[in-house]
């Protein structure tokens, strides 16, 4: 039987990287993934290792390059540990890294950030996808679980009715989600992080700023207005579980819920998705 398709590596390499080269540290956590693909076939099909990197062997290459690069912020640091693995491994024919973000901000002291002390903020991970071969190099960054929700201005009428359909129209409703988001570049920003934050910010103001018939309406304006905000980015995906808030009916106390009390639920979740990207 043959062997269709193969790759390996080592997962959930957890690394921080402090850079403390003034008084001003900045921290910066990384759950790494490195895939490698290339001339391992025998591996599989036979008791031939000799081309075999060890997944331990990644681990120590992934902490080296965090040592080399640690004030790289994940997208560089994601295309210097492709780049190691391509120029010392001829064999290697391509490399996936993804690098999952875990975020720590400035704790503020009488308003003032400081230096070397932080809290987790949780408001969503972002990482990086890279696929690097001698050929080129495919870079993505997004975001996992970045939640958001308004409390008004949102609403779900004039959609398809027929005997299965028992969802009440409303031109006024609270609207949340936990988004999952990916923008794949042209090419490389000025500055990633600025990009990146630009990215959210522009979701956030349109999410904030536009009345929304639909989940699926304001995910299409999002991406339109990040492509316009950021044109280094060809196109932008997401995936946008809608987070319901059921009202309660309070009727059998003798009061009315008056689109203020509401049962929090994401199971089962509208799931909405869409890739916008340039004509």
């Amino acid at each position: 039987m043959p062997l269709i398709r193969s790759t390996y590596g080592k997962g959930r390499v957890r690394i921080m990287r402090v850079k403390r080269d003034t008084e001003r540290h900045e921290a910066r956590e990384l759950n790494v993934t490195v895939l490698l693909t290339g001339a391992f076939d025998a591996s599989y099909t036979s008791d031939d290792n000799s081309s075999v990197i060890a997944t331990d062997s990644i681990k120590n290459i992934v902490n080296i390059v965090a040592r080399d690069n640690v004030g790289a912020e994940t997208e560089p640091f994601a295309a210097a540990l492709a780049t190691y693995f391509l120029d010392r491994y001829a064999h290697v024919t391509q490399v996936d890294v993804t690098a999952t973000e875990t975020k720590w901000v400035r704790i503020a002291v009488d308003g003032v950030p400081h230096e070397h002390s932080f809290v987790l903020d949780s408001n969503g991970n972002p990482f990086v996808k890279l696929a690097a071969t001698r050929e080129g190099v495919s870079m993505t960054s997004g975001i996992k679980g970045f939640t958001f929700m308004k409390t008004t201005n949102s609403g779900w009428e004039n959609y398809w009715f027929d005997e299965a359909t028992t969802l009440k129209p409303t031109a006024d409703r609270m609207c949340a989600t936990a988004m999952d988001a990916s923008w794949r570049w042209a090419k490389a920003p000025a500055s990633y992080p600025e990009a990146n934050a630009a990215v959210l910010a522009t979701v956030l103001k349109v999410f904030a700023t536009t009345y929304s018939p639909s989940v699926q309406n304001t995910m299409y304006l999002m991406g339109e207005a990040v492509l316009a905000a950021v044109p280094e980015i060809a196109e932008i995906s997401m995936a946008c579980p809608n987070k319901h808030y059921l009202p309660i009916d309070l009727s059998p106390f003798g009061r009315s819920s008056d689109g203020q009390v509401f049962t929090p639920t994401d199971e089962p979740h509208g799931q909405i998705e869409c890739t916008v990207g340039r004509g």
